[in-house]
């Protein structure tokens, strides 16, 4: 069984977060993949954040009608940063038998080698990598990751990525204004609305 691990802040969740592990859900014939909203980010501090169970509540409403992409709380009962091993040691222990495939921007990606025991991540869990505007992976790898590459540890998604981030909705948002058609799904923006997250 293969089973995919997407963490972030989803600070909205948007079309960007969706669409492209969708694509690699169905390429790499993952048979679901969980979407880890995170509490406290630890690449993010002292950033404000909408509340996590609004996060939590905003990822569900997304994923509601999409197979295979499931919300888990995981990383929301943690009083301190969630790291991205502990939540793979603790995916290994829940599913002993499932093979892990972590899904992660090509920004993270790129940052890797800066993350917490990043060795034992990338030796956890296969890297499934999600394109992301600006953060092109033209040039030369850095050779730790190239190193993981060769090893056959990454899989890098060839997809065009969405041009939508959190932080322009955030500011959409903001102004009370609607974000344009498909950036996210109307469930989502709505929710954000009645509850003023962003205002």
């Amino acid at each position: 069984m293969r089973v995919g691990l997407f963490g972030g802040s989803f600070d909205p969740i948007h079309c960007g977060h969706v669409e492209p592990v969708k694509a690699a859900r169905r390429s790499l014939g993952l048979e679901r993949v969980l979407y880890l909203p995170t509490a406290i980010p630890p690449h993010k501090p002292g950033r404000r954040l909408a509340a996590p169970l609004a996060r939590y509540a905003m990822v569900e409403l997304a994923l509601l009608h999409e197979e295979g992409l499931y919300a888990s709380p995981h990383e929301l009962t943690l009083d301190r940063p969630a790291y991205t091993i502990e939540t793979l040691e603790h995916f290994q222990r829940l599913m002993p038998a499932a093979e892990l495939y972590l899904l992660i921007g090509s920004d993270s990606y790129l940052e890797l080698p800066q993350w917490h025991r990043w060795r034992d991540v990338a030796a956890a869990a296969r890297l499934v990598v999600l394109p992301r505007p600006g953060w092109e992976l033209d040039g030369p790898a850095p050779p730790a990751l190239a190193e993981l590459a060769a090893a056959g540890r990454v899989h890098v998604m060839e997809q065009r990525p969405c041009e939508v981030s959190s932080t322009r909705l955030r500011a959409i948002l903001a102004r009370g204004e609607r974000p344009p058609a498909g950036w996210m799904p109307d469930l989502v923006i709505d929710f954000a609305c009645k509850y003023s997250l962003y205002r």
